[in-house]
C-alpha cells in the first residue's frame, strides 16, 4: 500500500494535546510527553503503523492478508490486535479505532505523526517549505522507518516495510538536498555528510561536496574523497568520469576565486541555478524499475512482473518525448537490490516508475507509482485490478493506461514548471512545454504566445520534432478558429508538419501534426493514413486516437469515430482535448441519427474548460435535432455574446462534413433561428 495523507492535519511532535506518534526510528507513542507502553506483539505494532498512514483505512481482508501467513483464524487474530491497539490509543471520550463493517481505520486527526508530516510536506512541495520547516523535518528522522520491526514469514508486510523505508530515506535525502542549497558554509558539510550517508551513489552529492572542499581550499580532503568515491563506484561498475570532471572544475574555479578574493565564501550552488543554463537537447528523463511480485519473493528474475516492466519501458520509449533509461541498466541495479528511489538518484533521472504485479486466482492487480526523483514526491499513483480472462489482453490494456497516465502527468508538471521560468532562461524543452501551456488555453492571444515559444524551441533545437508539431498546431488553430485567413495558415500548418516529420519520422506527434494539417487541406484519406501511423507508433497516444475520431466523425466511419473517442478518453480521462473527444462523439452520433445521445454528449463537450464557439455549436445543434430547441437556443445565445455574427456557415467552414451530415446541421440551425 502506498503512503498517502488525506485531509488529516496532524500536530507537530511535542504538542501536549493528542498523541505523539514516532515511526521514523523505533515506534513510540506518547501522550502529553509521557511514553505509553506498547504491546510486545510485533503484529500489533505493525498493524497500528500501517493504519496510522492509511488515508482511508483498510479492509479486514486486506489486513489479514498483509499480516498473517495462513493462520487458523486470521479475522480472530485481527480482532485481538485491534483490541490491544484500543487499549493504547482510545480515551474515555474519544474512540480512535474505527472498525465498522469491513473497513478498519484509526482517527489520528488531532495527533502528531512524524512520518505523515514528512509525507504531507513532500507532497505539498519541499521547495515551498521555509528553511526552518525543512530543518524540523530533517530532525524527525531518528532512524529507519519502523526500525527493528521486521516480522518473520510475513512477506507482504516485509515487502511494504522495505518499500516505505526506501521511500522515507529518499524523502530525507530530498530534504537534505534542499537544505544544502540554502545552507551557510558552516552548515553545508553537515548536511552533505548526512545526504551522502543516505545516498552514497548519488553523483550530485559527491559533486557538490567536492566543489565545497575545493572552494574551501581543502584539496587533500577532496583528493581523498574522490579516491574513495572512485573505489566505491568502480566496485559497482559505475562511471566516475563526471566526478573527476567536477573536481577539476571545482579546483579551477577555486583557484580563480582565490586570485581575486581570498575571503570568498563557500556557498553551495542551488539546483535552480545549475539548471538555468539552456540545454537545447534536454528531455525529461525517466527510469522504470522492475515491478515486484509479492507472490514470488523467492524466485529469480524473468517472471510476469519483469516482463510487464519491460513492456512499460518499450511503450514509453515510443512516445519519443522522454529520455527512457534502457532495461539493462535498471534491471542491473535491481539485481544489486538497489531500490527505485536510490536508482533514480544514481541514474540522475527526473522521474522513477515503480510498482507491483500480483495475480490471485483469476484476478490480476497492478499498483504503480510515479515519483519525482529530487523531491521524493509521488506525483501519480494508481491501482489497476481486473479479472484475468485473457492475461495478455488485460496486461496490454493496463499497460496502455499506465503509459498514457505517466506521459500526461509528466507533461503537466513540465508545463507548470516551465511557466514559472523567465523566458530568457528557457531551453528548448522548457520553451516547448511553455508553448503547450498556452496552446491548451484555446484563445487567440494564448495561441500567439504558444507560437512564440514553439518558434523559440525550434530555434534552440532544429531537430525537436514535437516543437515543430506544436508550432504546426498553432497555425491549424488560426485556420480552424477563423482567427486569420485560412489559406496561408493551412499552408504553414502543412509545411511545418513536414519539418516535424523530417526531424523525427518515428515521433507520433509529428504524424499527428501532419494528419491534422492534411485534414485542413481536405485530403481526408491521407489524413487518416498519417493519424493511423501516429497511433501505430504509440498505441497509447491519446490525442492521436482523438484526432482519428474527429476526422471520422465528419466524413469517415461514424462507428469507428465513436470507438476512437471512447478509447482516447479511456487512455487520458483528464486530457486538455476532452471537450473535443466529447464533441467528436456527438458529431458521429448526429450522422447516425442518434440525436438524443448526440445532444447529451454535446452538452458534456460544451461544459468542459476552454470549450470554444464551435464546441458550443455542437451542443446547440445537437439539442435542436433532439427536439430540445429552446435549450439549443441558450447555447447559441452564449456564442453570440462574444461572436454576434456566428452562423452555421462558420461551423461548417471549420468542419468538413459529407453532404448528408452538413444538411442535418443546416436543418438544426433553421430550427434554432425559427421563432
Amino acid at each position: 500500500m502506498d503512503i498517502a495523507v488525506g485531509s488529516n492535519q496532524t500536530k507537530r511532535a511535542g504538542d501536549a494535546e493528542g498523541l505523539q506518534v514516532r515511526l521514523l526510528g523505533p515506534i513510540t507513542i506518547s501522550r502529553g510527553g509521557s511514553a505509553i507502553a506498547l504491546p510486545s506483539s510485533r503484529k500489533v505494532r505493525a498493524l497500528f503503523a500501517y493504519l496510522a498512514l492509511a488515508p482511508h483505512g483498510a479492509t479486514r481482508s486486506q489486513l489479514c492478508e498483509l499480516l498473517w501467513d495462513v493462520p487458523n483464524d486470521p479475522r480472530g487474530e485481527l480482532r485481538w490486535c485491534l483490541s490491544k491497539i484500543r487499549n493504547v490509543v482510545d480515551e474515555a471520550v474519544r474512540k480512535r479505532v474505527e472498525a465498522s463493517g469491513e473497513t478498519v481505520g484509526i482517527d489520528l486527526s488531532d495527533c502528531s505523526v512524524d512520518a505523515a508530516e514528512v509525507v504531507r510536506a513532500t507532497q505539498e512541495g519541499l521547495e515551498k517549505q521555509p528553511r526552518q520547516k525543512l530543518r524540523e523535518l530533517s530532525s524527525l528522522f531518528a532512524g529507519d522507518f519502523l526500525e527493528g520491526l521486521e516480522i518473520e514469514r510475513v512477506p507482504l508486510f516485509n515487502g511494504w516495510l522495505t518499500a516505505q523505508r526506501r521511500r522515507f530515506r529518499a524523502c530525507h535525502a530530498a530534504i537534505l538536498e534542499h537544505l544544502v542549497g540554502d545552507a551557510s558554509q558552516d552548515d553545508a558539510l553537515e548536511y552533505l555528510e548526512q545526504w551522502l550517508e543516505l545516498a552514497p551513489f548519488d553523483q550530485r552529492v559527491h559533486e557538490i561536496l567536492l566543489g565545497t572542499l575545493a572552494r574551501r581550499g581543502r584539496i587533500r580532503e577532496g583528493e581523498e574523497h574522490l579516491a574513495a568515491a572512485a573505489r566505491l563506484f568502480e566496485a559497482e561498475g559505475l562511471d566516475i568520469a563526471s566526478l573527476r570532471e567536477a573536481w577539476q572544475a571545482g579546483r579551477a574555479q577555486a583557484a580563480r576565486a582565490s586570485r581575486t578574493d581570498t575571503s570568498a565564501s563557500v556557498v553551495t550552488p542551488k539546483r535552480e541555478h545549475i539548471e538555468s543554463v539552456p540545454n537545447a537537447s534536454r528531455r525529461a528523463s525517466i527510469a522504470v524499475m522492475p515491478f515486484s511480485d509479492p507472490n514470488n519473493v523467492t524466485v529469480g528474475y524473468g517472471g510476469s512482473a519483469d516482463g510487464f516492466a519491460h513492456d512499460i519501458i518499450t511503450r514509453l520509449a515510443k512516445l519519443r518525448a522522454l529520455f527512457v533509461i534502457a532495461q539493462g541498466s535498471v534491471f542491473a541495479l535491481h539485481e544489486k537490490h538497489i531500490g527505485p528511489e536510490d536508482a533514480g538518484r544514481m541514474l540522475n533521472v527526473d522521474y522513477v516508475v515503480s510498482g507491483s504485479l500480483r495475480q490471485q486466482g483469476k484476478r490480476i492487480t497492478v499498483s504503480v507509482d510515479l515519483t519525482e526523483t529530487r523531491t521524493a514526491r509521488v506525483i501519480w499513483a494508481e491501482v489497476f485490478s481486473q479479472t484475468l480472462d485473457d492475461a495478455f489482453l488485460v496486461l496490454d490494456e493496463i499497460g496502455n493506461r499506465i503509459v498514457s497516465s505517466i506521459a500526461g502527468e509528466i507533461e503537466t508538471i513540465e508545463r507548470n514548471r516551465a511557466i514559472l521560468r523567465p523566458p530568457n532562461s528557457l531551453d528548448a524543452w522548457e520553451a516547448h512545454h511553455r508553448g503547450l501551456w498556452h496552446m491548451y488555453r484555446f484563445t487567440k492571444a494564448d495561441n500567439d504566445r504558444a507560437k512564440h515559444f514553439f518558434e523559440t524551441a525550434v530555434r534552440l533545437d532544429p531537430t525537436f520534432a514535437r516543437a515543430y508539431a506544436g508550432l504546426s498546431f498553432t497555425h491549424f488553430q488560426n485556420a480552424f478558429q477563423g482567427w486569420t485567413k485560412r489559406g496561408p495558415e493551412i499552408d504553414r500548418a502543412l509545411e511545418i508538419a513536414g519539418q516535424s516529420v523530417m526531424a523525427d519520422d518515428r515521433d507520433p506527434a509529428a504524424h499527428w501534426a501532419m494528419g491534422r494539417a492534411l485534414w485542413l487541406r481536405g485530403k481526408h484519406d491521407q489524413s487518416v493514413v498519417e493519424l493511423e501511423k501516429a497511433v501505430d507508433l504509440s498505441p497509447n497516444f491519446a490525442v492521436g486516437h482523438y484526432s482519428l475520431s474527429f476526422v471520422n466523425s465528419q466524413i469517415g466511419d461514424a462507428q469507428e469515430a465513436i470507438a476512437a473517442s471512447d478509447h482516447s478518453r479511456h487512455l487520458s480521462p483528464f486530457d486538455p482535448f476532452l471537450f473535443g473527444m466529447f464533441g467528436a462523439r456527438s458529431m458521429a452520433l448526429v450522422r447516425l441519427r442518434r440525436f438524443d445521445e448526440a445532444a447529451e454528449w454535446g452538452i458534456k463537450a460544451a461544459a468542459r474548460p476552454n470549450a470554444f464557439a464551435h464546441i458550443s455549436a455542437i451542443a446547440a445543434y445537437g439539442l435542436a435535432l433532439a427536439g430540445r430547441v429552446d435549450e439549443g437556443r441558450v447555447y447559441m445565445d452564449r456564442i453570440h455574446q462574444s461572436l454576434p455574427n456566428y452562423s452555421v456557415d462558420d461551423f461548417l467552414t471549420a468542419m468538413q462534413f459529407e453532404p448528408g451530415g452538413a444538411a442535418l446541421y443546416r436543418k438544426a440551425a433553421k430550427q434554432i433561428a425559427a421563432k
